[in-house]
């Protein structure tokens, strides 16, 4: 019998990616929430009863739950929304899992730490700065109170629409000044890369926490590196973090430590320059 997979929030840059890429041998249930997708189911997280009743009609194998409030000023000004979609739901997911014996995979963030030390490792005790950060880790609570569960950190994602690479390199081609904060690490990664590398690992059936990311990197090299690409440079305007006028403090380096992940994944989910040429997909 083929494997059955429920992808949750598959309407996303990831989720879209991960469908485009997965095995025919496998039977898809993408669901989507307010973005409409062809083929897909719409459902309500939110609703515990209707998450559970999916489960047990689908049977899925494989349970992989994308779905996040991820605008991190948003989850600061709207606490009641970000908690009940980034911890609650997964608090709900995790037992219609647990319900149907389904194998969960449950997407996570560098953000539940304080950047004070970059290259996190999986076991590094987190400690969030910022609201987006702390639901985010009760979501992962949850999740890990599951034995067959697997929790995979990630940072900076990008493709699609809305992401910071995609935010700079569409500003330069126009002429436009980019703002970007000085000494701000991260280790980010494309929602094409990431897609396929949580693919690539799911017949290990892993449990726990595994990151995986780009190679740590500053938001101004980045943002160079791009700029570069385009011949415009020059455009790229060096600020400290208080000109941002953000809602929500973000950690200096947030970057992850990939080493156990670049052990198991078959190819180079981590280069940053294979990442950024995803850009133009």
């Amino acid at each position: 019998m083929p494997q059955r997979i429920l992808i949750i929030g598959a309407s996303g840059q990831v989720g879209r990616e991960m469908l485009s890429s997965i095995s025919e041998s496998m039977e898809i249930l993408p669901t989507y929430n307010e973005t409409a997708l062809n083929g897909g189911t719409r459902l309500d997280v939110l609703q515990e009863l209707n998450v559970i009743d999916l489960v047990l009609k689908f049977k899925p194998n494989i349970i992989i739950n994308l779905s996040a409030l991820t605008n991190v000023d948003r989850c600061e000004v709207d606490k009641d929304l970000a908690y009940k979609i980034n911890a609650m739901s997964v608090k709900f997911i995790t037992r219609a899992a647990m319900v149907n014996n389904s194998y969960l995979v449950h997407v996570s963030t560098d953000y539940v730490f304080d950047g004070e030390k970059g290259m996190y490792k999986e076991d590094d005790f987190p400690n969030p700065i910022n609201y987006y950060g702390l639901t985010k880790l009760i979501g992962e609570t949850f999740a890990l109170s599951y034995d067959l569960s697997l929790v995979v950190r990630t940072s900076g994602v990008f493709g699609g629409k809305s992401n910071f690479p995609k935010f700079v390199m569409d500003n330069l081609k126009k002429g436009n000044t980019v703002k970007v904060i000085k000494d701000s690490f991260y280790s980010p990664i494309s929602a094409k890369f990431l897609a396929k590398a949580i693919l690539d690992i799911l017949p290990m059936r892993i449990t726990g926490i595994i990151n995986i990311a780009g190679e740590r990197i500053s938001r101004e090299d980045l943002a160079k590196r791009i700029g570069s690409r385009l011949g415009k440079e020059g455009l790229i305007d060096i600020v400290n973090e208080n000109e941002m006028k953000w809602k929500a403090k973000r950690p200096r380096d947030s970057s992850l430590d990939i080493s156990k992940a670049k052990k198991l994944i078959s190819f180079n989910f981590y280069d940053i320059d294979k990442n950024l040429d995803t850009l133009g997909d």
